[in-house]
């Protein structure tokens, strides 16, 4: 595929600010789509079907409440692109959850599994519900009538859900189960991230996090940053946060400020990060260790995201750093954690700053790779030790940022632009050789 040797500086058009922010993930996620195809010679028509989902699924859920009551909630399943094999992405349990956001988090699974050049397109679901509205026992009638719903849509050779917000492995052990019910059979590679004794990878549920540090590794290492003399803010406790934030501290880096929900705690001097259990482990716990620790500030979650840092990780929620806080972000480097953490106006900024923001797509793949694993796993039968997957994910996640590497210097891109262009060109290439059903 011929591609558009200019820099990044001419050949991206000049965007001015958005006003209306939050945007939303699809006006993201369409947005990044557009830019990055300024740096690439793509086929209009395989443009056009990239910009929109090839299904999307909406169904109702009925569940009878504990008393007695019934009560309808809505699902979806968003299926993007499958051009490079099954639709893969999570599923998440919200009451903020939408068609639009489905749709736009799966535009990104597609990018994402096509950075980590993993056989899987892209697809996003969820209920709008508050899960912490549900005993365990509703949790379980409704995963399994959801699963009931949406079933023809899923399998192991069409459309891999996973664990996301809201929901966890027993979540997807449910899944699994009801899925296997009514085809009559056990077939554990319908979904991922199960716990291990039901066909789960070890390692699982601490991949993001993991990838998170491996390219935060990286990418200090490539602009000159040592880790034993770098500082990291770290804006949400939860699995990918605090499993990154622990991983770098292990690694040498001096973790100045974590938070949670309720708030941020700050200490320049550094955080004991293993002294305080994620949210999955303990719900505000931050906030707890606050209360008990004497070294420590009370700052709020925005505070954090303007700390003299040399890495943010913003590892909590979308859109959190926009167009009215990007001029006030003083990290040289940010981490992408969370999905979408970044507004496109925000990005723009943030370039035009020369802070350097490595996306989401690329940082937190970890999940999906080792996704791939446990689906390997399922379907061979046979299960790798958690040395293995440690070994093999960190394999994986080097050789996808050499490649995105490789992008930003050839081309004098951003990280999250040449990212896209190595995405864009592997989902083009296999529309292209694939071609158009008449």
């Amino acid at each position: 595929m011929a591609s558009n040797q200019q820099s990044s500086a001419s050949a991206t058009p000049q965007r001015s600010v958005d006003a209306t922010e939050p945007e939303t993930a699809l006006e993201t996620a369409r947005r990044q789509l557009e830019r990055a195809t300024a740096h690439l010679e793509i086929d209009e028509a395989v443009l056009e079907r990239l910009k929109h989902p090839t299904k999307v699924h909406e169904v109702s859920v009925p569940l009878e409440r504990e008393d007695g009551s019934v009560e309808v909630f809505t699902g979806y399943r968003a299926q993007h692109d499958s051009v490079r094999g099954p639709y893969k992405g999570g599923l998440r349990y919200h009451p903020e959850v939408t068609r639009d956001e489905c749709v736009g988090l799966s535009m990104w699974m597609t990018w994402k599994c096509a950075v980590m050049d993993l056989p899987f397109g892209g697809a996003k679901g969820g209920v709008v519900v508050d899960p912490k509205s549900l005993t365990g026992d509703e949790k379980e009638r409704l995963t399994r009538r959801f699963t009931q719903e949406i079933r023809g849509a899923i399998g192991p050779t069409k459309d891999i859900p996973a664990p996301d917000m809201g929901t966890d492995p027993a979540t997807m052990a449910w899944l699994m189960d009801a899925y296997s019910m009514q085809e009559g059979e056990t077939i554990p590679g319908v979904v991922t991230g199960k716990p291990p004794v039901v066909g789960g990878s070890y390692g699982r549920e601490e991949a993001p996090g993991r990838s998170v540090a491996i390219v935060t590794r990286e990418t200090c290492d490539y602009y000159g940053y040592p880790l034993e003399d770098t500082t990291v803010a770290v804006q949400g406790f939860g699995s990918v946060g605090a499993n990154a934030a622990r991983l770098l501290e292990e690694w040498g880096a001096t973790v100045v400020a974590v938070s949670d929900v309720n708030g941020a705690i700050h200490d320049p001097d550094g955080i004991d990060v293993d002294a305080i259990p994620s949210h999955d482990e303990e719900p505000e716990a931050v906030t707890s260790y606050a209360a008990e620790a004497s070294d420590v500030a009370r700052i709020t979650n925005a505070e954090l995201l303007e700390l003299d840092v040399d890495v943010l990780v913003p590892a909590a929620v979308g859109n959190v750093i926009t167009a009215d806080n990007a001029d006030d972000v003083a990290a040289d480097i940010v981490v992408e954690g969370a999905n979408g953490p970044t507004t496109f106006a925000a990005d723009t900024i943030l370039d035009e700053r020369g802070v350097h923001v490595v996306p989401d797509i690329l940082a937190n793949a970890g999940g999906v790779t080792v996704s791939y694993f446990e689906w390997l796993q399922d379907i061979n039968r046979r299960t790798w030790s958690l040395e293995r997957v440690h070994e093999e994910l960190e394999a994986e996640m080097t050789e996808a940022w050499s490649a995105v590497r490789d992008e930003v210097e050839r081309r004098d891109l951003s990280w999250r632009d040449a990212a896209y262009v190595v995405a864009l060109s592997r989902v083009a290439e296999a529309h292209d050789a694939r071609g158009l059903w008449p």
